[in-house]
């Protein structure tokens, strides 16, 4: 279920995109994001920290795309949540005795602790740097082809990034039975 209410909000927007408009699709993806948090508070009696951000921020933004008609503040969103993701991954490589990606996946996987700040250091890289790439698709694309890019190009370079973070994180990985 929780994978279903992380993508129900983007592809709300994109459906309500192709049938109406990108004035549509932001006021969608804004009720859509209330649900999903409403929902997330409901089943697990908690919402997480980058959960209220992304609600107050597509609030904010797509409020204004809608009150000023202007497409700009809805496709800005996606660089500022993904540049909170990267401070957010950056900071913690100074803040606390474990790097924020440690917190998330240290229960799961013992690393070396230079190994946990490279890790993590590529994550912030990774999340400022689709910021910038939204900014360049923005700036240099159409409306249709950037609302693709968010819908399809961003959770696919996320997937790519993943794998690759696998592949480099295999040779940590614990031994098994059947491996040794």
């Amino acid at each position: 279920m929780k994978p279903f209410l992380e993508f129900f909000p983007i592809v709300l927007f994109f459906i309500a995109y192709k049938l109406y408009d990108i004035y549509i699709a932001t006021a969608v993806v804004i009720a859509a994001t209330i649900i999903q948090v409403i929902s997330y508070w409901l089943m697990y009696r908690k919402v997480e920290t980058m959960q209220w951000i992304t609600l107050g921020l597509i609030l904010v933004m797509g409020g204004a795309t809608l009150y000023l008609q202007d497409e700009q503040f809805i496709k800005w969103k996606l660089t500022i949540i993904e540049w909170l993701f990267g401070g957010a991954f950056l900071a913690s490589q100074f803040i606390g005795p474990k790097t924020f990606i440690e917190r998330m996946m240290g229960a799961n996987l013992e690393l070396p602790a230079r190994i946990w700040k490279r890790l993590n250091l590529s994550w912030a890289c990774f999340f400022i740097g689709v910021g910038c790439v939204n900014l360049y698709v923005m700036n240099h694309y159409s409306t249709d082809e950037w609302v693709s890019f968010k819908t399809f190009g961003v959770p696919g370079l996320m997937v790519a990034f993943i794998v690759i973070q696998m592949a480099f994180l295999y040779k940590y990985a614990p031994e098994t039975e059947a491996k040794k």
